[in-house]
């Protein structure tokens, strides 16, 4: 009897183990309408497509299987949201950058970045461009640093660094909580772009109308608490986003059946992110009026070292419409 189980047991073990390589080298298209209150009938049917925590997976050789199926798709604009490459250190730019080269619609196209991505900067006796993000705009994807938008007849889609965004006090700028900061946060060259970025995105919103839309693109997601804080934070300010596009969460990455998510990266949340809420992991939400999308992404990380694959929790890329509400 003791054979027989542990043979059951053995077998199951190998299917999940043949099932979950299988999974975690396709990918799904997963499609969401996203509605907006009071949205301009310019702006009705406008298809994002989003592209999250890459972590440097191929899918095919170049990119082909996934190119292929982003040059099958319709959409007006395509946002990054970070992850693409796996360690800051990275020098594997080859799979982003197969990808981007080979993506025929880039005529609006946004990147901000994950925690495992290089730096965007290079600091020396004054601030340029990193190395990477230089390659990724030559193949036509722009850094996201303060806002972008996509007109419509006599309507505007804006895109805005949602970190950026929240400061209301230049002096904040660089010290921000719950943000990542790079090491250079405090160096002058880079305080000095910060601020003419932030004085930039001051002027926009300034000149915005009410029925144009707002679209925040944040690598992290953005958990109900942390909205209450920067709410109530002297030098921040929630702005009145329509919608925030985020991932780094990859769907909590090992899920189980009935159980959902495990774990997320998320130390805003109880527990530090250890069996969150399954309605703030993935996909759509909203809090206070403010709409959220969060990719689960396409690839894996290595938090721990023999953990660094995906259960039952296929990768995906995203396509949300805007609707009117």
């Amino acid at each position: 009897m003791m054979k027989k189980l542990w043979f059951v047991v053995l077998l199951l073990l190998i299917m999940v183990v043949v099932y979950t390589i299988w999974d975690n080298n396709r990918f799904i298209i997963v499609e969401e309408e996203i509605e907006i209150d009071n949205l301009p009938p310019e702006l009705e049917g406008i298809r994002i497509l989003q592209i999250s925590d890459m972590h440097e997976k191929e899918f095919g050789k170049g990119q082909t299987k996934l190119i292929k199926a982003i040059n099958q798709l319709e959409y007006d604009v395509i946002v990054f949201t970070g992850d693409m490459l796996d360690d800051t250190e990275s020098k594997n730019y080859t799979s982003f950058y197969a990808l981007i080269e080979g993506i025929n619609n880039k005529e609006f196209a946004w990147f901000v970045p994950g925690n495992t991505d290089p730096e965007s900067y290079s600091i020396g006796k004054r601030i340029e461009k990193s190395e990477f993000i230089k390659g990724m705009e030559e193949r036509g994807v722009s850094l996201l640093e303060s806002m972008d938008s996509l007109t419509v007849g006599d309507r505007e889609l804006y895109f805005t660094n949602l970190d950026l965004s929240i400061i209301s006090n230049p002096d904040y700028i660089g010290r921000v909580p719950g943000v990542v900061n790079p090491e250079y946060a405090r160096e002058e060259a880079f305080l000095q772009h910060q601020e003419f970025l932030w004085k930039e995105m001051m002027q926009a919103f300034n000149q915005m109308s009410d029925s144009d839309v707002l679209v925040g693109l944040n690598h992290y997601p953005v958990p109900d608490n942390r909205i209450d804080s920067i709410k109530s934070h002297p030098d921040l300010e929630w702005r009145n986003m329509d919608l925030i596009i985020a991932g780094h969460y990859h769907g909590g990455q090992i899920r189980l059946p009935i159980v959902g998510a495990l774990f997320i990266p998320e130390p805003w949340h109880k527990r530090a992110g250890l069996f969150p809420p399954n309605d703030r992991v993935k996909g759509l939400w909203e809090y206070e009026g403010t709409k959220q999308y969060v990719s689960t992404g396409l690839g894996s990380s290595d938090a721990f070292s023999f953990l660094d694959f995906r259960l039952f929790n296929t990768p995906e890329i995203n396509v949300l419409t805007l609707k009117r509400e």
